[in-house]
């Protein structure tokens, strides 16, 4: 082979080498259609669900703690224990109450026999009738001081007011209180209600409105009325929010303290419009768009007029007709007529079919 021809076919030999590469090759398939999520249009009456998160408290949360100083030597229950009124809860070291009472007995002894003995004098009319009242006074103030010494012994032991759950345990066994700390905190299970945060610019309707459901985050199904029972006068300095506290009416079991619920109120519309989930909105040139989809499984973007945005529900003005279908998740990874497979939430999805061995045959 002479020189020329040797060069001509290095050249063309990267070429052969694909072309021999490709050889017994099936074309790839072609990607598959994006699944999304959509949803058709429909009307709606104008009607807005207002959303706050809050936690079950309950109404009545009562902190305990001991009437006089002392060193704690029983703790009788835990967080979360369920007590009955008068339950014993804590103890204190009862050695110095003991020893007070003693003290404060031995002193009202002393003064009675004191009063005694002037009595008798004064009636032989060796004292007077003024040192007579001075004992008597020394009596009365001896026996008063027995009394609460007698009552301090007692303090040493700390019982429910009431029933219901301990919510807070501050201390524990050894540990040297003062009089009037919290050592627990009671809470009653009989008047459950949500604390929530409510923002300034929905005070007014919310105090019209009243009426609430409340639902629990760990259970979808718990359902119960609510009504809007008390609203802070005075807005959180830090959140510039209203704390405001909403009664469950007819709580049952599942309803347990701390759990985290969600208050719905119920606004309604005079109007009919069109709402959207807010999921469903692309910025697109400065101004808000849906992904709608066509008869033939494509998306195109369609700009709109949006009226008024509320807690997750976009009211439309006009760019849609009611039932259009839209995209309403992935708003951001679609392209200008992409091939979709369409997800109807209402709708249950199909479970994927095996390959046959046919095609798999075509592919090898």
């Amino acid at each position: 082979m002479n020189v020329p021809a040797a060069r001509k076919f290095v050249r063309l030999l990267p070429a052969l080498l694909l072309l021999l590469g490709g050889c017994g090759k099936a074309p790839l398939p072609p990607e598959p259609a994006r699944p999304v999520l959509t949803q058709v249009v429909g009307d709606n009456a104008g009607d807005e669900l207002l959303s706050y998160s809050g936690e079950v408290r309950s109404r009545y949360e009562t902190p305990l703690a001991f009437r006089i100083a002392g060193k704690i030597t029983a703790r009788l229950v835990d967080s979360g224990a369920v007590v009955n009124a008068g339950q014993a809860l804590a103890r204190l070291d009862p050695a110095d109450a003991r020893l007070s009472a003693t003290a404060a007995a031995a002193q009202l002894e002393l003064a009675e026999a004191d009063l005694r003995r002037f009595r008798n004098l004064q009636a032989k009319h060796f004292v007077s009738q003024a040192a007579l009242d001075a004992r008597e006074t020394a009596f009365k103030a001896a026996q008063a001081q027995a009394d609460l010494a007698h009552n301090q012994a007692s303090y040493t032991v700390l019982r429910a007011e009431q029933a219901g759950i301990v919510g807070l345990v501050a201390v524990e066994v050894g540990q040297v209180v003062a009089a009037g700390q919290t050592v627990m905190r009671l809470a009653r299970a009989d008047t459950l209600e949500v604390a929530i945060a409510i923002p300034e610019s929905r005070m007014a309707e919310l105090r019209a409105l009243g009426a609430a459901t409340v639902e629990l985050w760990a259970d979808r199904q718990a359902s119960y009325a609510g009504l809007l029972r008390e609203v802070s006068p005075v807005a959180d300095p830090v959140t510039r929010t209203y704390a405001a506290r909403v009664s469950i009416r007819h709580p049952d079991a599942r309803v347990l303290l701390g759990m985290t619920a969600t208050v719905r109120f119920l606004r309604r519309g005079g109007n009919t419009r069109l709402t959207v989930p807010l999921t469903a909105i692309f910025q697109h040139q400065g101004g808000p768009a849906l992904w709608v989809v066509g008869s033939d499984q494509t998306v195109v973007l369609r700009p709109v007029s949006v009226a008024a945005y509320r807690e997750d529900t976009a009211v439309l003005d006009g760019g849609v007709q009611a039932g259009e279908r839209i995209v309403v998740a992935g708003v951001h990874k679609l392209s200008s007529g992409e091939q979709v497979r369409v997800i109807d939430p209402a709708k249950p999805l199909a479970e994927p079919q095996p390959q046959s061995d046919q095609s798999d045959a075509a592919a090898r």
